[in-house]
């Protein structure tokens, strides 16, 4: 009865380690709940097995009612190898995922040391680095990050908890490469960002010999077409000059940033001032595209009447070709009436060309969405 008793114990001994190891680590899984009956299996047979080492375990007692005794002994021995068979059942069941957990929980001292010694040449790294870069925003904001997920990990080895202090270890050493690959990058930041200074204010030049060119566009479209096609684009000058600026302005501020040995901020300026520019460059291919179309769809309204026109012929034939008629044939014919009534706006001495265009582009549109809906439902067929 003691070897059944020894040997259920060890077997309980290593699966509750791995079964702790995995409610730490992999709480997710929950081996901890799948485990309990098994435990509380074993906490009985061991109960019982106490209990009738108590009872029976001297010599007196055992020749008293030797039949008894023996009954007991038999019993309590099923049990114990009852409990054995049922941790073998339940380990050998998630045996890989419990020596993953086991292996990894042994490991968690060595990550908590391998986590502070990276995080200890990451220091050393920026007190032996030049002084400049220690001021750059990215370096500054890479210490402090360092120096709170160290703070992070400590508490979490104060608090014993496998799966928080492996989580905290990892974040150091992904913080120390951080601030080691800011100081790396450091030396190259000032000249790349006179780099970039010089390509923005060469940019900012061409954007804005563009931009002179939007007033003199929207001078045409107001002249030669109805007033109503340009009225969305009244503003473009006023926002392009604004936008101009607004680079401008952060254009001198980089250099200024450069002058003072702070390129991190200079970049970050610069890609502010490339927006205003890209905004800038915005206003004028709205105004200068829309007189380009305007001009085109004048000389020749049909064009796009016909191009549209031709969409919807080819969906209708799809449709037909794979029998979805029924669901899409009418839908496909309500875009003619579309286009007769863009067509026939047309009118006046001035027509509105931009919303003859618009109301087009609007059924072009809505023809795509409806043969790739077509599309799908043939795909499945």
């Amino acid at each position: 009865m003691v070897s059944a008793f020894l040997d259920m114990d060890k077997r309980q001994t290593i699966a509750s380690a791995a079964v702790k190891a995995s409610t730490e680590l992999f709480p997710e899984r929950g081996l901890g709940e799948a485990w309990k009956p098994v435990r509380d299996k074993c906490y009985v047979a061991v109960s019982n097995y106490l209990s009738t080492s108590e009872q029976y375990g001297n010599d007196q007692a055992l020749h008293r009612d030797a039949r008894t005794a023996t009954a007991a002994f038999e019993k309590s021995v099923a049990e114990l190898v009852a409990a054995a068979q049922s941790i073998d059942a339940f380990y050998n069941g998630n045996r890989a995922h419990l020596e993953q957990a086991t292996a990894t929980m042994s490991t968690i001292p060595v990550l908590g040391h391998q986590a502070r010694s990276a995080a200890e040449a990451a220091r050393r790294a920026l007190s032996d680095t030049d002084r400049r870069y220690c001021e750059y925003p990215s370096v500054v904001a890479s210490s402090e990050h360092l120096d709170a997920a160290v703070a992070a990990l400590a508490r979490a080895e104060r608090g014993e908890r496998a799966d928080e202090i492996r989580v905290e270890a990892e974040r150091v050493t992904a913080a120390a490469a951080a601030l080691t690959e800011a100081l790396a990058q450091a030396p190259s930041t000032q000249r790349h960002a006179q780099t970039t200074v010089s390509a923005v204010s060469t940019r900012l030049a061409a954007v804005r010999t563009r931009v002179d060119r939007l007033d003199p566009a929207y001078s045409a479209l107001l002249r030669e077409f109805n007033a109503a096609s340009s009225a969305d684009l009244v503003n473009n000058s006023s926002r392009s000059r604004e936008h101009i600026d607004n680079a401008a302005a952060d254009l001198n501020e980089a250099m200024q940033a450069l002058d003072v040995g702070n390129p991190e901020h200079a970049l970050a300026l610069m890609a502010d001032a490339r927006v205003h520019l890209a905004e800038a460059e915005a206003c004028v291919d709205a105004v200068t595209d829309r007189l380009t179309t305007l001009r085109a769809v004048r000389a020749d309204p049909t064009e796009k009447e016909r191009q549209v026109r031709f969409r919807l012929k080819d969906a209708q034939m799809f449709a037909v070709n794979h029998g979805l008629v029924a669901e899409w044939g009418s839908v496909l014919d309500a875009q003619l009436a579309r286009i007769e009534r863009a067509a026939a706006s047309l009118t006046g001495t001035h027509p509105d060309y931009w919303s003859y265009v618009m109301q087009l582009d609007s059924v072009s549109a809505f023809i795509a969405e409806v043969v790739e809906k077509m599309r799908t439902q043939a795909g499945r067929r």
